[in-house]
């Protein structure tokens, strides 16, 4: 079989690598002149298999007015003359419901327990340097209201087979050293301990040179133009010529929609924009054991080595690639006050797209067009649902049984 995967990000790379190890002749094009270049590249660097809850939710309707006007608000909206950006909101608001963000919540995580092992089976098997720990994730809460509503989910998800721990504020700066100086911010904590952390952008780098290595095309720096989707081969149109295939792989982020446009299909996914810097940790005394998400500021820190990565906001602003200095003023006095972290020479502000639907659940698997497969949608979890996203693709490809329940992901649920 000859599969051409468009997109050469984290989702593309590794179905493209998981396919080449099914013995499948693989060639990935991305617009960008290198592997990983897109949302993949600087992204929040957690692997956060437990905390895969939708943004959709409840409680977010209660805080929609400060959340959308406050001035420092982590989730901001910028309207635009666009109707997709509308109907993504409208259909965001209609996606706030406690049964839908359960029912999202069960597939999400039935999904990223899966890509957990494909992932880590990957940075093993391969030796890939990607500075990868396991340091479990905490996560604090400013007050009791928060705790209440933490405590709540975390009864949920012991269902379904988390293993989480409800923390208090001393057990919290007992865990996380770095958090002593905010101790007095922090209500309670949720403290997991198989989540992990690494370097997206390097995993993809080491994918695309392994795939390079074992016969596999790369054609970077070609744009797509359209798909041309039929029931006995693909072809696809670029800038500088026609690929033709039997199968075509959509997994080009947050361009999804575009291109899908192109093969008669509509994907509900919207570019949903984050920050991100990149800092020197502390003294060892102090550096992050793991991976911390401060939900005042809805901003995570992820040690990476000798680094920590420090990313947060949602954008609903297009592909507006303009980098506002007060948004990363805002994540490098969040890394100074919540973890004790100074900004050291360049911390090369970065901003990127995360391709989201409204009810965040990704579309993976076959499409009404037969030779066309999707694996779009990953929003702010596609380093988490890399892995097993791929494995989707690859047994619909190879006309497998699938070994989670993959219903949710269907084109025409999500």
């Amino acid at each position: 079989m000859r599969v051409l995967v468009v997109g050469a990000g984290v989702i593309g790379l590794t179905t493209a690598y998981l396919l080449q190890r099914e013995g499948v002749a693989v060639t990935v094009v991305d617009r960008e002149p290198t592997a990983g270049a897109g949302a993949s590249s600087v992204n929040g660097a957690q692997l956060s298999y437990s905390y895969v809850a939708p943004l959709a939710d409840p409680a977010v309707l209660g805080k929609l007015a400060s959340l959308l006007f406050d001035a420092d608000s982590p989730l901001k909206f910028r309207p635009r003359l666009e109707p997709a950006q509308w109907a993504w909101g409208l259909a965001f608001l209609g996606a706030c419901d406690r049964d839908r963000s359960r029912a999202t919540t069960r597939a999400l995580l039935g999904l990223s327990f899966l890509s957990r092992d494909v992932i880590e089976r990957i940075v093993a098997d391969e030796r890939i340097e990607c500075a990868f720990t396991r340091g479990g994730k905490l996560v604090v809460y400013p007050d009791a209201a928060s705790v209440a509503h933490a405590r709540e989910q975390l009864e949920f998800q012991a269902q379904l087979g988390c293993r989480q721990e409800l923390l208090t504020r001393e057990q919290c700066v007992a865990r996380e050293p770095a958090l002593a100086g905010y101790a007095e911010r922090i209500a309670g904590g949720v403290w997991t301990r198989g989540e992990a952390a690494a370097d997206c952008g390097a995993f993809c780098t080491a994918l695309a040179e392994l795939l390079v290595a074992r016969g596999a095309t790369l054609r970077l720096g070609e744009t797509v133009l359209a798909i041309e989707a039929g029931d006995d081969g693909a072809r696809v149109v670029t800038r500088s010529g026609k690929l033709d295939a039997e199968r075509v792989v959509l997994a080009n982020g947050s361009r999804a929609a575009e291109l899908g446009r192109t093969a008669g299909l509509r994907l509900p996914v919207y570019p949903l924009k984050g920050y991100a810097v990149t800092l020197r940790q502390r003294e060892p005394a102090f550096a992050l054991r793991g991976s911390i998400t401060d939900t005042r500021r809805k901003i995570v820190f992820a040690p990476l080595g000798e680094r920590v990565r420090v990313a947060g906001f949602v954008e609903l602003a297009g592909h507006d690639a303009s980098l506002p200095q007060a948004r990363i003023d805002a994540l490098l006095r969040a890394a100074r006050e919540v973890i004790g972290v100074e900004a050291h020479g360049d911390v090369q502000p970065w901003c990127g797209f995360r391709p989201s639907t409204p009810t965040s659940l990704p579309i993976v698997g076959a499409s009404p067009r037969r030779s066309l497969v999707l694996n779009v949608g990953h929003g702010m979890l596609g380093w988490t649902l890399a892995g097993g996203s791929a494995r989707l693709v690859v047994d619909t490809l190879l006309g497998r049984e699938p070994p989670i329940d993959a219903s949710a992901f269907a084109y025409g649920a999500v």
